[in-house]
């Protein structure tokens, strides 16, 4: 198969879709890897590294599209990229269609076949492709939060830790899914006191066993939300719905009530967003306010950290974009259980039930 790596177009997006060691492994196989000139610059990466690897470069995405059979990104696919899509591409990246209809019609209207990394989903519910970077999201979100708490970034002026004799700044983390307990960790190691919210009567259990009395864990329901809201000077949003929007559980009222200069992060902006006055936003203007509150919503945090996001990335894609080129996407789906979900889009049909009744478009079943 002849595979194609173009360079990301989002703003301020410096991740790569494969790095070379990944590049070495498809030639290996026996594929063709084309590469656009600069896509890994942004992180250190050379177009000599990627040329000894046994990639190609060319100049432009227009030529890495027209020349490939598969498409290996990491964000969804900008408008001039969706009209460089023909029904013979297969996209391989990031797609989050749920909250967005534009792309989602795009893509169909184009007749590709589109894998989503998010919806690659294993036997038992985990997301393996989603998992590095919710990692790294859980991790910045603290550091992020923190940073925004500063009395010159419109926060509060309080230190996440406090210090002897001064107490600790509230942090509430909403969903303890991979961000989420991530999150929790950071906050936990930067000295906050932090509450932990989750739907799962186990996973609070299990926060519990491992944190004991450094922690406390409330059952999600908008009561206890809201208690904790309000007490709370950063606020985490970290909820997943597999494929879906997610669930708007922080109001637009709970957040007129918190203290001013507090801060929130919606981790899950990307899906939509778990607080309702989120809207995405992007790394060079991360911030708005409302009600006083401080909103960081970036919808591809990772990228700010994108040589460590990109290697993460590779570590987990890798294996799925071998079987696609090896295989074919009928093939994979059928022989691997965990990659059939990852279609979204089939041959230009809508493929991914909960995209479809999201967004009230018509779903297709697979027909294999």
């Amino acid at each position: 198969m002849i595979i194609g790596v173009p360079k990301e177009i989002k703003n301020n997006e410096n991740r790569v879709g494969m790095v070379p060691g990944g590049v070495r492994a498809l030639v290996a196989d026996g594929h063709q890897v084309y590469v656009q000139k600069s896509a890994g610059l942004g992180i250190g990466i050379t177009d000599e590294e990627f040329v000894k690897a046994g990639a190609k470069i060319l100049d432009t995405a227009a030529e890495v599209f027209e020349k490939s059979t598969m498409i290996i990104k990491v964000k969804e696919p900008q408008a001039v990229e969706i009209a460089m899509l023909k029904p013979n591409h297969i996209l391989y990246t990031y797609l989050h269609l749920a909250p967005d209809p534009e792309q989602t019609k795009g893509l169909m209207a184009s007749g590709c076949t589109a894998i989503a990394y998010e919806t690659i989903q294993n036997l038992d519910g985990s997301l393996p492709l989603l998992v590095p970077m919710s990692e790294v999201a859980g991790r910045m979100s603290v550091q992020i939060g923190a940073s925004y708490l500063q009395l010159d970034k419109g926060g509060k002026g309080i230190l996440l830790g406090g210090v002897p004799g001064v107490k600790r700044a509230k942090v509430t983390v909403i969903g303890a899914g991979i961000a989420g307990t991530n999150a929790i960790q950071m906050a936990m190691g930067m000295g906050a006191s932090v509450t932990a919210i989750d739907l799962s009567t186990k996973r609070l259990a299990e926060l519990d066993a491992l944190y004991g009395s450094h922690i406390t864990t409330i059952y999600s329901n908008q009561d206890n939300i809201e208690k904790a809201v309000l007490e709370s000077d950063l606020v985490i949003g970290a909820v997943l719905v597999p494929g879906a929007k997610a669930p708007k559980l922080v109001t637009r009222d709970m957040i007129s009530k918190m203290g001013k200069g507090s801060v929130v992060v919606d981790i899950a902006v990307d899906q939509g967003g778990c607080i309702e006055t989120c809207k995405p936003t992007t790394h060079e203007n991360p911030t708005f306010v409302v009600d006083g509150v401080v909103h960081y919503c970036v919808a591809n945090m990772p990228g700010a950290v994108a040589r460590t996001s990109t290697f993460a990335l590779t570590n987990v894609t890798l294996k799925y974009a071998r079987m696609i080129a090896n295989m074919g996407v009928e093939e994979a789906a059928q022989k691997d259980k965990t990659f059939r979900p990852g279609i979204n889009i089939y041959k230009g049909t809508l493929a991914y039930e909960q995209v479809a009744t999201d967004l009230g478009l018509p779903y297709t079943k697979l027909p294999f």
